[in-house]
């Protein structure tokens, strides 16, 4: 499920992954979330924690982050990253690129400085 942070700047979307992400998590929360803010921003930025108790996406999950992220492929401005596991930091270094945007990626322990990163 995702939890969405309370009192982020206007053009800042942030979000927490609980547990297992599914399709609705992205329909329900994160994709109205991201579309409300671009009704007011031409580019947004995105704070998105993959949080302690994260365990995974579901297949449908996957699908709706890559239309989410290609759906407004230029309306990204910066992308915080944040996950424990190490692969996720690592994938998102190594695919990061395909997102317009400054994207950076940050370990759980360091979620504040991501914050502050994203916020700046």
């Amino acid at each position: 499920m995702f939890e969405l942070i309370p009192a982020l700047p206007d053009n800042v979307v942030g979000v927490v992954a609980k547990g297992e992400v599914t399709k609705d998590d992205y329909e329900q929360r994160l994709v109205p979330a991201v579309e409300d803010a671009l009704t007011r921003h031409d580019k947004i930025r995105l704070l998105y924690v993959l949080g302690a108790d994260f365990t995974g996406f579901t297949g449908g999950a996957a699908w709706e982050d890559g239309k989410l992220g290609l759906g407004h492929i230029g309306s990204w401005e910066r992308v915080a990253v944040v996950a424990r596991e190490a692969w996720v930091r690592h994938a998102v270094n190594l695919f990061g690129y395909l997102i317009p945007g400054e994207v950076k990626v940050y370990d759980l322990a360091d979620e504040a400085d991501a914050s502050a990163w994203i916020t700046s």
